[in-house]
């Protein structure tokens, strides 16, 4: 008779889940030992680093991921990143170990208490199951609950002595959907409104990309003739950023947004929150006479949006139905937004410059990995997203998932025979927060460029604190460190590129190699305008 451990094996083969990412506990080892050959573990060395590769590999090759942690603790460990799959609705199975059944009624050390609790609110679906025989088919449910929309992380705590238990059976592989329609009386109703809008404006967010939606959002903006906002924080960028149309991404604060809206009487939200706001600046959440129509296929988006009138459903299947539904307008086109001012090269040379010359070396099918926070506009200002899939930061606003999700995505650039290279913009005070998957990319050999801008502080904070009023706050500096150092530490290639003109053979050289490559770059230490 089969075991636990053979049909779920076979399960996971059959649904596709056959690369691991995770960092090998006790409480692990009893469904990792004799590690099937057709599978492949990824090693990280950190549970938050193994949950961002999971979440980049998922993201890149859109199919779920498997996760792999160590019981209470490195769940724990995990949780940052776990919070961040949840806001970028990343399909994940998280699992981790537990100890022997026979011991769990005593709590005996390395026991997760409270398992299926632990990482609510931040799983669709957590589970400890009640008999070994119950594994299989909580696997079978998990893929299932992950996948749907909106896709989102599930976690399974699963007792080291079930794997060797016999099975009572191997559920059936089953297949669900992962979109649904929007109703169509309320998308013809949506689409009245905006055809009679006087100056209707688009905002659109990652789940436009998620849907592979491009086409169609340019087609209803070219229809519409109409601007094109990105949502506030776009975790994923939904429209060619070098489309005539676009204007930028929306400010994430409550009155500038509201302002930056006024003379639209109609605003038309798709796949992004209402809206994704950061520090408080109060003000009407819209201008005086305009309406919100909001489409998006996440109920909890719909419900906890403070204005406009919302509408469930796929967002790629609406956009599409809404060309067919909308007449062409006889408005003007608006005119393209004017270039940035030339950047200031230095010395020091500024984030402007910096993205600027990255800009001009730019591999057409490029993906971009970012996690600089105070260096986010000057990178979206200076360097467009033109293709899909080609851009992914956390949703979240939570450190420590650039760099491992960048790793995760150059390996499924690999899996998938794409070969796209990355390039991932990480500042040194991220940097820090999940180096050690560095390590990982370097054993896995992969051709990642991380270019760091040095400015050896946490200058979004410092942005933050001019915002809020509150100087004098300890711990915003970061002297002493050697990022060179570290990157050869872990096995990668290092050099420092000091003057623009440096970046292009160093960029070139790293996306060449069979090893990631970390380029710090020293820019200026003044501190950005938050809004």
């Amino acid at each position: 008779m089969a075991t636990v451990r053979e049909t779920t094996y076979d399960l996971l083969r059959a649904l596709g889940l056959t690369t691991v990412f995770g960092n090998p506990g006790s409480t692990e080892e009893p469904f990792l030992q004799e590690f099937p050959a057709d599978f492949h573990y990824v090693h990280a060395l950190h549970e938050a680093s193994a949950v961002g590769m999971a979440d980049g590999y998922a993201q890149a090759t859109g199919r779920p991921a498997h996760v792999n942690l160590h019981t209470a603790p490195g769940t724990g460990n995990g949780m940052g990143n776990l919070v961040t799959a949840w806001h970028n609705k990343t399909p994940l199975i998280v699992t981790a170990g537990q100890q022997t059944r026979e011991m769990l009624l005593i709590e005996p050390r390395l026991t997760n208490r409270r398992a299926a609790e632990l990482t609510q609110p931040y799983t669709k679906w957590s589970y400890e199951p009640p008999r070994a025989q119950d594994i299989p088919a909580a696997f079978m449910r998990a893929y299932a609950t992950a996948v749907q929309p909106p896709a989102g992380p599930v976690y399974l705590s699963l007792p080291l002595d079930d794997w060797q238990q016999p099975a009572s059976g191997a559920p059936e592989v089953r297949t669900v959907a992962t979109r649904y329609a929007p109703d169509p009386t309320r998308l013809r109703e949506f689409a009245a409104q905006v055809a009679a809008s006087r100056s209707p404006v688009l905002v659109l967010g990652g789940t436009v990309d998620r849907a592979g939606a491009w086409p169609a959002a340019v087609a209803l903006a070219e229809r519409l003739a109409a601007p094109v906002w990105s949502a506030p924080a776009p975790e994923r960028a939904a429209f060619p950023e070098d489309h005539p149309h676009y204007r930028g991404v929306l400010p994430y604060a409550i009155g500038p947004l509201a302002e930056t809206l006024r003379g639209h009487d109609t605003v038309l939200v798709v796949g992004a929150p209402v809206f994704r706001y950061y520090p408080y600046v109060p003000g009407d959440y819209l201008p005086a006479g305009t309406r919100l129509l909001h489409i998006t296929d996440d109920p909890e988006e719909t419900a906890r949006a403070p204005v406009g009138d919302s509408l469930l459903g796929d967002p790629g299947l609406a956009l599409t139905a809404l060309v067919d539904l909308v007449p062409a307008a006889e408005r003007t086109p608006p005119p393209p937004r004017p270039a940035p001012e030339p950047p200031d090269l230095g010395p020091p040379l500024s984030p402007d410059g910096l993205f600027a010359a990255l800009a001009r070396l730019w591999p057409p099918d490029g993906v971009l990995v970012q996690e600089s926070p105070s260096n986010l506009a000057a990178l979206r200002r200076r360097l467009p997203v033109t293709r899909p899939g080609s851009y992914f930061t956390m949703a979240s606003g939570g450190l420590g998932f650039g760099l491992p999700a960048a790793v995760g995505i150059a390996l499924a650039e690999r899996d998938t025979g794409r070969g796209r290279p990355v390039v991932a913009v990480i500042g040194d005070g991220s940097f820090h927060y999940s180096v050690q998957a560095l390590w990982t990319a370097a054993r896995l050999r992969l051709p990642l460029a991380v270019v760091v801008p040095v400015n050896q502080q946490y200058a979004i904070l410092k942005s933050f604190a001019e915002l809020k009023h509150t100087p004098g706050v300890p711990g915003l500096d970061l002297p002493g460190l050697d990022i060179t150092a570290v990157a050869r530490g872990y096995g990668c290639a290092a050099t420092v590129v000091e003057e623009p003109d440096g970046l292009g053979d160093a960029l070139r050289a790293a996306l060449a190699a069979d090893r990631p490559t970390v380029l710090p770059v020293p820019i200026s230490t003044d501190v950005p305008q938050l809004l």
